[in-house]
């Protein structure tokens, strides 16, 4: 067999075209079934993507639909704003990109998480940090981890009021657990520095 392009997905004898993950996660978002704007698909990848992968930009986005529409995975129409303010253009998922994120989904190789932990990396080198600075960078990421996780907390509860976004909610759960560990190995490591500063002559 031979290798086939990376991310390309297969359906039979026929190559479907390959998208980057960000053009998976553009189509995951469309396959809940809604019809979204590219700023619908910003708001709702920053209500749960943001927390466990990343939220592309908006450029990003636009520049995914393109991909999807190209694909024939995507199909758009424009619609006409009540408000006064210029048309705007929706998107919905095909029955082919439905067949191609639920091909990826199930079968495409799932990769290891990647850790680059930019606090880590600052403490790693405390060497040539002052004790307080090294203090000042844990505690701020202490805040951010416990804002993210009262945010993946929030957002959590609203997906689970709804009946078809009962995935998107176990992984907002996940993601509190997950900025709730963070917080807590911030302060497990406030203690540690406490210690070491103890040991020290």
């Amino acid at each position: 067999m031979t290798d086939k392009k990376a991310g390309a997905v297969s359906a039979g004898d026929a190559e479907r075209p390959a998208l980057p993950a960000t053009g998976w996660a553009v189509l995951g978002l469309l396959s809940f079934g809604e019809e979204l704007s590219g700023y619908d698909l910003k708001k709702r990848s920053d209500r749960s993507l943001h927390f466990f992968y990343w939220s592309p930009s908006f450029s990003q986005i636009y520049g995914e639909l393109k991909r999807l529409e190209k694909a024939g995975y995507a199909s758009s129409r424009t619609v006409a704003q009540e408000t006064g303010h210029r048309d705007k253009r929706v998107y919905v998922i095909t029955d082919e990109g439905m067949a191609a994120v639920r091909h990826w989904v199930r079968e495409a190789p799932v990769e290891p998480p990647v850790l680059k932990h930019g606090v880590m990396l600052r403490l790693w080198l405390g060497h040539l940090l002052e004790g307080d600075r090294m203090r000042e960078v844990l505690g701020r990421h202490r805040e951010y981890a416990e804002t993210m996780r009262r945010r993946a907390e929030a957002d959590g509860a609203a997906a689970r009021a709804e009946e078809a976004r009962s995935c998107p909610s176990l992984v907002l759960k996940w993601s509190e657990r997950y900025y709730t560990a963070e917080r807590d190995l911030a302060d497990a490591m406030l203690a540690d520095l406490d210690e070491r500063d103890r040991r020290l002559p």
